[in-house]
Protein backbone atom coordinates (compact mmCIF):
# COMPACT_ATOMS: atom_id res chain seq x y z
CA UNK A 1 0.00 0.00 0.00
CA UNK A 2 1.33 3.43 -0.77
CA UNK A 3 1.25 6.11 1.64
CA UNK A 4 1.44 9.77 1.15
CA UNK A 5 4.81 11.66 0.55
CA UNK A 6 5.46 14.34 3.10
CA UNK A 7 7.00 17.24 1.68
CA UNK A 8 6.17 20.07 3.95
CA UNK A 9 5.90 21.11 7.18
CA UNK A 10 2.03 21.75 8.82
CA UNK A 11 2.04 22.64 12.14
CA UNK A 12 1.18 20.69 15.08
CA UNK A 13 -1.58 18.33 14.22
CA UNK A 14 -3.70 16.96 17.20
CA UNK A 15 -4.35 13.11 17.20
CA UNK A 16 -5.21 12.11 20.61
CA UNK A 17 -4.14 12.25 24.40
CA UNK A 18 -1.61 10.02 26.22
CA UNK A 19 -2.29 7.24 27.13
CA UNK A 20 -4.74 6.76 24.20
CA UNK A 21 -7.45 8.44 24.88
CA UNK A 22 -9.44 10.11 22.40
CA UNK A 23 -8.74 13.44 20.91
CA UNK A 24 -12.69 15.05 20.19
CA UNK A 25 -11.85 18.25 19.53
CA UNK A 26 -12.16 20.43 22.52
CA UNK A 27 -10.84 23.37 22.67
CA UNK A 28 -10.83 26.66 24.97
CA UNK A 29 -11.64 29.72 24.12
CA UNK A 30 -8.92 32.68 24.10
CA UNK A 31 -9.11 35.98 23.36
CA UNK A 32 -6.77 37.68 21.25
CA UNK A 33 -6.29 41.46 22.26
CA UNK A 34 -7.63 44.21 20.32
CA UNK A 35 -6.99 48.16 20.23
CA UNK A 36 -9.47 50.45 19.17
CA UNK A 37 -10.95 47.75 17.34
CA UNK A 38 -8.02 46.45 15.52
CA UNK A 39 -6.07 43.04 16.57
CA UNK A 40 -2.71 42.00 17.45
CA UNK A 41 -0.48 42.75 14.74
CA UNK A 42 0.80 38.87 13.88
CA UNK A 43 -0.48 35.75 11.81
CA UNK A 44 -1.40 32.74 13.95
CA UNK A 45 -2.13 30.12 11.83
CA UNK A 46 -3.36 26.39 12.25
CA UNK A 47 -0.98 24.37 14.18
CA UNK A 48 0.94 27.24 15.58
CA UNK A 49 1.40 27.11 19.12
CA UNK A 50 0.35 30.26 21.38
CA UNK A 51 0.98 31.64 24.62
CA UNK A 52 -1.00 33.88 27.26
CA UNK A 53 0.60 36.59 28.03
CA UNK A 54 -0.19 40.07 30.74
CA UNK A 55 -3.69 40.95 30.24
CA UNK A 56 -5.00 37.23 29.65
CA UNK A 57 -5.11 37.26 25.95
CA UNK A 58 -2.89 35.38 23.62
CA UNK A 59 -0.02 35.32 21.22
CA UNK A 60 2.14 33.53 19.00
CA UNK A 61 4.25 31.94 20.34
CA UNK A 62 7.94 32.20 18.59
CA UNK A 63 10.12 30.37 20.79
CA UNK A 64 12.66 27.69 19.07
CA UNK A 65 14.82 26.10 21.64
CA UNK A 66 12.68 28.09 24.69
CA UNK A 67 8.96 28.32 24.30
CA UNK A 68 6.31 28.62 27.01
CA UNK A 69 3.00 27.50 25.01
CA UNK A 70 -0.65 26.89 26.29
CA UNK A 71 -1.57 25.28 23.61
CA UNK A 72 -1.89 24.81 19.83
CA UNK A 73 -4.04 27.23 17.53
CA UNK A 74 -6.82 25.93 15.75
CA UNK A 75 -8.70 28.45 14.02
CA UNK A 76 -10.73 31.86 15.09
CA UNK A 77 -13.86 33.57 15.28
CA UNK A 78 -14.90 37.37 14.89
CA UNK A 79 -17.65 39.84 13.61
CA UNK A 80 -15.66 41.99 10.32
CA UNK A 81 -15.64 45.08 10.36
CA UNK A 82 -16.33 45.79 7.34
CA UNK A 83 -19.28 43.34 6.27
CA UNK A 84 -20.57 43.19 10.29
CA UNK A 85 -20.84 39.65 9.90
CA UNK A 86 -19.77 36.98 12.19
CA UNK A 87 -16.93 34.45 10.86
CA UNK A 88 -14.99 31.57 11.71
CA UNK A 89 -11.81 30.97 9.39
CA UNK A 90 -8.27 28.83 9.68
CA UNK A 91 -5.82 31.20 10.62
CA UNK A 92 -6.24 34.78 12.58
CA UNK A 93 -4.41 37.81 9.41
CA UNK A 94 -2.33 40.05 11.41
CA UNK A 95 -4.34 43.67 12.15
CA UNK A 96 -7.92 41.79 11.63
CA UNK A 97 -10.59 44.80 11.93
CA UNK A 98 -13.87 43.99 14.39
CA UNK A 99 -16.84 45.71 14.76
CA UNK A 100 -16.88 48.28 17.91
CA UNK A 101 -17.25 46.70 20.63
CA UNK A 102 -16.59 42.98 19.70
CA UNK A 103 -13.89 40.70 20.58
CA UNK A 104 -11.82 38.23 18.39
CA UNK A 105 -11.34 34.68 20.17
CA UNK A 106 -9.06 31.54 18.70
CA UNK A 107 -9.86 28.01 19.39
CA UNK A 108 -6.69 26.52 21.48
CA UNK A 109 -6.12 22.57 21.96
CA UNK A 110 -4.68 23.35 25.60
CA UNK A 111 -4.89 20.00 27.13
CA UNK A 112 -0.75 19.29 28.43
CA UNK A 113 -1.73 15.80 27.51
CA UNK A 114 -2.72 16.21 23.51
CA UNK A 115 -0.87 14.55 20.99
CA UNK A 116 0.46 16.29 17.80
CA UNK A 117 1.82 14.91 14.93
CA UNK A 118 4.33 17.43 13.18
CA UNK A 119 7.44 17.01 10.53
CA UNK A 120 10.96 16.76 10.98
CA UNK A 121 12.90 19.27 9.35
CA UNK A 122 16.57 19.57 8.65
CA UNK A 123 16.06 23.47 8.12
CA UNK A 124 12.94 25.84 7.53
CA UNK A 125 11.00 23.56 5.25
CA UNK A 126 12.96 20.95 4.06
CA UNK A 127 11.96 17.33 5.12
CA UNK A 128 14.41 15.07 7.20
CA UNK A 129 13.80 11.47 8.59
CA UNK A 130 15.37 10.70 12.20
CA UNK A 131 15.77 7.14 13.42
CA UNK A 132 13.68 5.78 16.10
CA UNK A 133 16.35 6.90 18.64
CA UNK A 134 14.87 10.46 19.26
CA UNK A 135 11.93 8.53 20.62
CA UNK A 136 11.43 9.58 24.66
CA UNK A 137 14.02 13.15 23.42
CA UNK A 138 13.32 16.24 23.57
CA UNK A 139 13.45 18.67 20.28
CA UNK A 140 13.31 22.56 19.10
CA UNK A 141 11.36 23.67 16.97
CA UNK A 142 11.75 25.87 13.73
CA UNK A 143 9.48 28.54 13.29
CA UNK A 144 8.66 28.70 9.34
CA UNK A 145 5.40 31.47 8.34
CA UNK A 146 2.73 29.40 7.46
CA UNK A 147 0.61 29.54 4.35
CA UNK A 148 -2.55 32.58 3.82
CA UNK A 149 -3.69 30.81 1.06
CA UNK A 150 -4.56 27.25 2.80
CA UNK A 151 -4.65 28.94 6.73
CA UNK A 152 -2.28 26.41 7.97
CA UNK A 153 0.96 25.95 9.79
CA UNK A 154 4.35 25.55 8.44
CA UNK A 155 5.96 25.07 11.89
CA UNK A 156 7.98 21.98 12.51
CA UNK A 157 10.74 20.30 14.84
CA UNK A 158 14.36 20.00 14.16
CA UNK A 159 15.88 17.12 12.94
CA UNK A 160 19.27 17.62 14.49
CA UNK A 161 18.01 19.14 18.04
CA UNK A 162 17.76 15.90 19.76
CA UNK A 163 19.16 16.13 23.51
CA UNK A 164 17.86 16.00 26.91
CA UNK A 165 17.87 19.88 27.89
CA UNK A 166 14.63 20.02 29.98
CA UNK A 167 13.99 23.64 28.63
CA UNK A 168 13.38 22.30 24.54
CA UNK A 169 9.56 22.52 24.20
CA UNK A 170 8.94 19.45 22.63
CA UNK A 171 8.87 15.73 24.03
CA UNK A 172 8.83 12.87 21.51
CA UNK A 173 6.28 10.35 22.22
CA UNK A 174 6.64 8.35 19.42
CA UNK A 175 7.00 7.97 15.37
CA UNK A 176 5.35 7.55 12.51
CA UNK A 177 5.65 4.54 10.81
CA UNK A 178 3.60 4.91 7.88
CA UNK A 179 5.02 7.69 6.30
CA UNK A 180 8.74 6.71 6.74
CA UNK A 181 11.06 6.96 3.68
CA UNK A 182 13.66 4.05 4.93
CA UNK A 183 13.55 1.06 7.72
CA UNK A 184 15.06 3.73 10.31
CA UNK A 185 14.21 7.06 8.68
CA UNK A 186 10.92 9.08 9.81
CA UNK A 187 9.95 12.37 8.62
CA UNK A 188 6.32 12.94 10.65
CA UNK A 189 6.76 12.26 14.96
CA UNK A 190 4.00 11.90 17.62
CA UNK A 191 5.00 14.92 20.45
CA UNK A 192 3.79 16.71 22.99
CA UNK A 193 4.54 19.72 24.31
CA UNK A 194 6.98 19.75 27.14
CA UNK A 195 5.48 19.71 30.69
CA UNK A 196 8.31 22.17 31.95
CA UNK A 197 7.44 24.15 29.36
CA UNK A 198 3.64 23.77 28.71
CA UNK A 199 2.22 27.10 30.87
CA UNK A 200 -0.39 24.92 32.76
CA UNK A 201 2.36 22.58 34.05
CA UNK A 202 5.58 24.82 34.69
CA UNK A 203 5.97 26.18 37.63
CA UNK A 204 6.36 29.99 36.19
CA UNK A 205 3.29 32.25 35.30
CA UNK A 206 2.87 34.68 33.09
Amino acid sequence: MAYPTIDKPYGLKPVNLIGGQVFVGSTRLMEIATTANVGYGTDIFYGDLVKRVTGGTIEKDTGTTTATPSGVFLGCQFTNASTGQFQQQQFYPASTAVAAGTKIFAFVADDPDTLFQVVSCSGTTVVAGVSMAVIGSNMSLIQNAGSTITGNSAVAVLSTSTATTNSLPIRVIDVVRDTATGADAFVELIVKINIGTHQYTNSTGV
